[in-house]
């Protein structure tokens, strides 16, 4: 491939496999794309796709996806730890080779106005497509999920992009857009008190006056019957995994629990992990070029 766009779209169903499947059927066995990566999650019902592609057939495959996901997932039946306000709830696009934020962008918007016809499902532009500073937070956009998003769009502040100004019945709305790379990373502690999770969440997240490039939030595992503190790393390069993972730590004292584990959701740059190998090891003057893989 000469040029590599990532998209990482994020899809309301954790639960029942068959309809998984059938999504995620769409991305393989298709030219000019490779599916990398699929994870889902019960407690969040929630489902992350990772899968690169040349722009053209990769555009032609996340509008496929799409029709498929709003096909087969009922959000008037939805429940799960995750806020979400779509059957196809986010649907982000990130440069990876000889492809530039511009042409990222391009590409969404594309999908956008194709899936939104196919549909008739609204589509709202974030991150680094968004027409609006308001419109730039993924949170914001979210704000009220599913149930809530009908009243939100009779405002003008949020009407969709492309397709109809209020959410499709069952399928309600998606955010779309081009972003740079970030991590989803899930700190597990030992304990089921779910506010704990959310005040640490609160300490370490930018809008709350936490890190810069940290997105956060308390997460009640079920399953387990335990919690997390769920991130997204906006920017891995300025606010690194070490930096928050050793931050929660700090605060599970604070409440007497302590950190059980942690785990990145999806795909990581390498360069995330070489950074808190480097912290952890004391390593000196080490550079990427010494991975063996790095040089094959």
């Amino acid at each position: 491939m000469d040029k590599i766009i990532q998209c990482v779209p994020n899809f309301s169903e954790g639960r029942d496999l068959e309809k998984i499947e059938k999504i995620v059927d769409v991305f393989r066995a298709k030219k000019g794309v490779k599916l990398l990566d699929y994870s889902s999650d019960s407690d969040h019902n929630r489902s992350v796709v990772t899968v690169v592609g040349e722009p053209e057939p990769l555009m032609n495959a996340v509008v496929e996806a799409v029709v498929k996901a709003v096909e087969l997932i009922d959000m008037t039946k939805h429940t799960g730890q995750h806020p979400r306000m779509g059957a196809v709830d986010v649907v982000p696009f990130i440069p990876i080779k000889n492809v530039t934020i511009e042409e990222a962008n391009d590409i969404a918007i594309k999908v956008a106005r194709k899936a939104s016809k196919l549909c008739n499902q609204p589509f709202i532009l974030y991150e680094k497509s968004a027409k609006a500073p308001h419109r730039q937070n993924l949170a914001k956009i979210r704000k009220g999920e599913f149930e809530g998003m009908a009243e939100k769009m009779k405002s003008e502040k949020w009407k969709s992009d492309f397709g109809p100004d209020t959410i499709h019945p069952t399928g309600g709305v998606t955010a779309i857009g081009a972003r740079m790379p970030l991590v989803a990373y899930n700190i597990k502690l030992d304990t089921d008190n779910l506010e704990i999770a959310t005040k640490i969440a609160n300490q370490i997240r930018h809008v709350s006056g936490g890190f810069r490039y940290c997105k956060a939030m308390g997460v009640k595992l079920e399953d387990r019957g335990i919690v997390e503190v769920s991130m997204n790393l906006t920017d891995y390069s300025k606010t690194a995994i070490y930096s928050v993972f050793e931050t929660v730590k700090m605060e599970c004292k604070r409440y007497g629990v302590n950190v059980l584990g942690s785990e990145i959701i999806g795909l990581v740059p390498m360069k995330a992990l070489i950074d808190s190998a480097e912290y952890y090891l004391g390593l000196e003057n080490f550079s990427i070029d010494q991975v063996l893989e790095s040089r094959l």
